[in-house]
């Protein structure tokens, strides 16, 4: 993998990672638009890199919440972060349950389905709206809101459907302070992604070359430091209801790939 393919894609994943605008999505769009050959598919190690580095930039946002969680459960009682660990281990739940029965079938999705990933960023663009128009309020995430939310998340798994972003709307939707939303969003991926890199490491499929580690080294970095912009900016776009302008981006990227996959 050369070397600006390395940053080009790093920058990709921090950026979408947390930007309502779907990762995978702008992946599959990227490859149909310049070619399966011209995009040279990502390793499987490298997949693993850059999502180890999206999840460490996000631990380093909410370092003070990661600590008062991992505090809160060493203590054995049932306390505001005891509560809060449940309803993240609650919100794994669908998305657990998704990966392990219908991965293959999620799989056959993610080969340039241009139409579907048009149209799953316009129902994006819907959640996005419907959300910044939502009345903000203080309260916090309750359990069934967790399942809930959690449900969202294992739809963002087909192409085109952003992950933080229907979480995100999903939450604000049930009636949830859009901060607290938010919050609860980006840590409820930490663990889905360190659960998603332990089960490609006991593969056994990851392959690594002294020739690989300069452009790993590059993704990693370009991953992590455009992670911890976006999801600064995320939580503040959040915060003064700026969503439209990323529902807007949705569908227009949305009609712009339906017109792509008739002409194509």
């Amino acid at each position: 993998m050369e070397i600006i393919d390395a940053v080009i894609l790093g920058i990709i994943q921090g950026l979408t990672e947390f930007l309502p605008v779907s990762s995978s999505g702008h992946l599959e769009l990227g490859k149909a638009i310049l070619g399966d050959e011209s995009v040279p598919e990502e390793s499987l190690l490298f997949t693993v890199v850059l999502h180890f580095a999206t999840a460490l930039s996000t631990i380093v946002i909410f370092r003070k919440d990661v600590y008062q969680i991992f505090k809160g459960l060493l203590q054995f009682k049932k306390n505001d972060e005891t509560m809060f660990s449940l309803r993240i281990i609650v919100s794994l739940i669908p998305a657990v349950l998704v990966g392990l029965f219908f991965e293959e079938q999620l799989e056959q999705l993610f080969g340039g389905n241009i139409m579907l990933v048009g149209c799953m960023l316009i129902i994006t663009a819907i959640l996005l709206w419907l959300a910044d128009k939502a009345k903000d309020t203080a309260k916090i995430v309750t359990t069934p809101n967790a399942f809930v939310i959690g449900i969202a998340q294992a739809i963002a798994m087909l192409p085109g459907i952003s992950r933080s972003g229907a979480t995100i709307s999903t939450s604000v939707l049930l009636g949830n302070d859009k901060t607290k939303a938010a919050r609860f969003s980006f840590l409820m991926v930490i663990p889905l992604i360190f659960g998603k890199i332990g089960k490609d490491l006991l593969s056994g499929d990851l392959i690594f070359t002294i020739e690989s580690s300069t452009p790993l080294f590059i993704g990693f970095v370009a991953a992590f430091i455009s992670g911890l912009f976006a999801c600064t900016w995320m939580i503040s776009m959040v915060k003064r209801s700026k969503l439209s302008y990323f529902a807007l981006y949705c569908i227009i990227v949305g009609v712009a790939a339906i017109i792509f996959g008739f002409i194509k």
